[in-house]
């Protein structure tokens, strides 16, 4: 009796807890769990990204591709006598429209001839200007959603009948953020690419790393076909000439000042997420916003360098 009942309190006594193993299981389940929502979290991010570059960004590429071979001519340009510059119909030279060419043969037919080149062709205004980076600028008379309309093209559905501009997505902190897209034609010198572009404004810095890298294979914001809007050019010193690039030089709750047109002012200055001062006045200084996780994020500005 006395046996049995040693056996019986050793059960008990057993029975008690949970072994190691079993801990180890729990604990084992339970960082499957964590390590599964947070790949979930970066699978949905990731999808969305490639939601807004293949459904959005290159569906408006091909749109505009698609203008050119309908009209032969770049968006918003004179069919009767091209300029070759996006907005080109709304340019002047010699002092006429550039449409009709009057006294142009006094001057040569480049782009530095004409005059009032480089207007924005959106559908409307969307952020307001210089609010999600610097060097905006000023929207044409055309509006891109009539041009493409009245040429017979079909645009990205975007948000929606007559929001085919638009894109919205989330940011990485979970706030809603809206992509906008317009044409615009940039001088020979502009460090965010010569020649026609693809204005897309609204970019979080990892969304327009992810797209930068699809496009051209490299993240960086200076170099290949996929730049950010208001880098300044580099200098004139034989050491710059074929100098490295830049990368994305802004995260979640700061961005670094980039000096436009001797302007110290960066970004948006109403906006305390954003780096707002460079004091000194040299390239490279940053001012930090606000670190909190429900925050907006940063939103920024780049230029897609088309084909046409």
């Amino acid at each position: 009796m006395k046996k049995m009942h040693s056996f019986r309190k050793l059960g008990r006594k057993v029975q008690q807890g949970f072994t190691l193993v079993e801990l180890a299981i729990v604990l084992a389940v339970i960082g499957l769990i964590i390590g599964a929502v947070a790949i979930a979290k970066d699978v949905q991010r990731n999808a969305e990204y490639q939601k807004a570059i293949n459904k959005f960004a290159y569906q408006w590429k091909m749109s505009y591709d698609q203008y050119y071979q309908r009209t032969g001519v770049v968006v918003g340009d004179c069919q009767q006598a091209p300029t070759y510059m996006i907005d080109g119909s709304e340019t002047s030279i010699n002092n006429s429209n550039a449409c009709a060419r009057a006294g142009s043969m006094a001057v040569p037919g480049i782009p530095a001839s004409f005059t009032n080149r480089g207007a924005k062709i959106c559908a409307g205004q969307g952020y307001a200007a210089d609010t999600v980076g610097q060097g905006d600028k000023a929207l044409a008379g055309l509006n891109l959603r009539t041009l493409m309309t009245q040429s017979g093209v079909r645009m990205p559905p975007g948000r929606g009948e007559g929001h085919e501009d638009r894109f919205l997505y989330i940011d990485s902190n979970g706030n809603p953020a809206e992509l906008q897209v317009c044409f615009q034609f940039n001088d020979a010198g502009v460090a965010s690419g010569a020649g026609n572009v693809m204005v897309i404004r609204g970019l979080t810095p990892d969304l327009a790393r992810y797209m930068d890298q699809v496009i051209d294979g490299k993240p960086d914001s200076r170099e290949g076909r996929f730049r950010i809007q208001g880098r300044p050019a580099h200098q004139t010193a034989a050491t710059e000439a074929n100098a490295p690039g830049t990368q994305w030089e802004a995260n979640n709750t700061q961005g670094v000042a980039i000096n436009v047109a001797g302007n110290s002012t960066q970004m948006n200055t109403s906006d305390t997420r954003q780096a707002v001062v460079n004091t000194s006045g040299s390239a490279g200084g940053t001012t930090d916003g606000r670190k909190l996780d429900e925050d907006q994020v940063i939103l920024l500005t780049a230029h897609w360098i088309m084909e046409q």
